[in-house]
């Protein structure tokens, strides 16, 4: 789902609101998440899951073109774990 995608579910679900007005809140909450992860807090949303951010070590790869060996340095990636109400909601779904 993207952004535009969730501010219309939202929008058909909320009619007392303006998309614009969505649109902030929408950003805001994107804004606030993004800012929390990159000042390396962990960021939960109660039923839905958690977001950290983990490290990867430096490592060697090798480029399957011309087979020269690249140096890859340590970054940070998101890391997303589901909630229990999530999960179950996600796996009771495909055994219906």
């Amino acid at each position: 789902m993207t952004k535009s995608e969730l501010i219309e579910k939202i929008a058909a679900k909320m009619p007392n609101l303006t998309v614009k007005d969505i649109e902030k809140i929408v950003n805001v909450i994107f804004g606030r998440l993004t800012k929390a992860l990159v000042d390396g807090d962990r960021v939960e949303l109660r039923g839905f899951g958690a977001f950290t951010v983990r490290s990867r070590k430096p490592r060697v790869a090798v480029n399957p073109k011309n087979k020269k060996r690249i140096e890859i340095p340590e970054k940070r990636i998101v890391h997303f774990k589901t909630g229990k109400e999530l999960h179950t909601r996600l796996n009771a779904s495909s055994e219906d």
